[in-house]
């Protein structure tokens, strides 16, 4: 799969991807809900015979009209693509979203991104969706857009979990800041995720005979502070249960900045310069601050000890975790 235009240069479509069903949204975290979403749009391209896109926006809007209140992302763009990718899309375009498009007009974007460069047959959306200078462009008018366009127009309800809550990204963003990870889950449909470099530290988890993996998250990541347990997938695929502590390490540094930092059961090796995966599986307990280290030790103990018992026993929530998790 090929992730197009992430940036301004809008190349043609190749010619195989043209004429598809273009599933329209956000995504972001790629949840339930918006898997309704996307779902509906793969079954219309497959009964078609035709290619399923995706059209989603980088950067984050928010990122453009409030830049110093920066969203956390849950699925940063490359994460998202790869997810997409797995649920059986053809192409992810991230249309550059800055200024001058956020001012173009709801005709414009079905003239010049939906039918000129996209050559949509079928826009698939929520049913919320809103598009166009000033938001504009709601329902009603993609709709009527359809109709004198001839492209088809499929508006998706609010999906709802076992509540009959409506599942949104925010909802989500606001349980992780309580470390609440395995209700996250339910919501997302697969085990929250993040990717980084590894990273150089300070070394002194391996002296404690507990070596780590660090990364540095984005500033805007609103995890709770605390101790996880976690599954590290390196980029060659392999997978290793583990515990992760993400904080500012009170016991050891009085400024730390956020990290998170992996203990990865049963392994050792070099993985300096890796990109890799942590999911996160449940939060165990908060960060402490302990009266030495030898305190800290006993405590390390006893979590490796309930981590292992905790993903000893889990299972996929569903396709996506299955790609990303297991």
């Amino acid at each position: 799969m090929t992730v197009f235009h992430r940036n301004e240069t809008k190349q043609p479509l190749p010619e195989h991807l043209r004429g598809g069903v273009i599933a329209i949204g956000n995504f972001d975290g790629v949840h339930r809900g918006h898997q309704a979403v996307l779902q509906r749009a793969l079954d219309i391209a497959k009964s078609r015979g035709i290619p399923a896109l995706v059209l989603t926006f980088e950067p984050h809007p928010r990122t453009i009209f409030r830049p110093d209140t920066p969203v956390f992302r849950l699925t940063p763009a490359p994460l998202k693509a790869r997810i997409l990718e797995g649920m059986g899309f053809s192409a992810v375009i991230e249309y550059p979203f800055d200024r001058t498009f956020s001012e173009m007009s709801a005709h414009d974007f079905i003239g010049a991104v939906l039918l000129e460069w996209l050559h949509a047959s079928e826009v698939v959306t929520g049913f919320d969706f809103h598009f166009g200078k000033g938001r504009e462009g709601g329902p009603a008018f993609l709709m009527a857009a359809g109709q004198d366009n001839g492209f088809g127009v499929t508006l998706v309800d609010a999906f709802r979990d076992e509540n009959a809550s409506v599942i949104s990204s925010s909802v989500i963003r606001s349980l992780l800041g309580e470390g609440a990870v395995s209700e996250a889950a339910g919501l997302l449909g697969y085990r929250y995720t993040v990717e980084a470099e590894v990273i150089d530290g300070k070394k002194l988890g391996r002296t404690l005979g507990y070596p780590t993996a660090n990364m540095a998250l984005p500033p805007e990541v609103e995890l709770r502070n605390g101790i996880y347990a976690v599954r590290f997938r390196r980029p060659d695929g392999s997978l290793h249960d583990g515990v992760a502590s993400y904080g500012r390490r009170p016991t050891v540094t009085s400024n730390g900045a956020p990290l998170l930092e992996t203990f990865l059961f049963d392994f050792s090796g070099d993985l300096y310069g890796e990109i890799s995966a942590v999911s996160f599986f449940g939060h165990l307990r908060d960060e402490l601050k302990f009266d030495g280290l030898d305190a800290l030790v006993v405590q390390m103990k006893r979590d490796e000890e309930e981590a292992r018992a905790l993903l000893a026993g889990v299972r996929p929530l569903g396709a996506i975790d299955q790609r990303l998790c297991f």
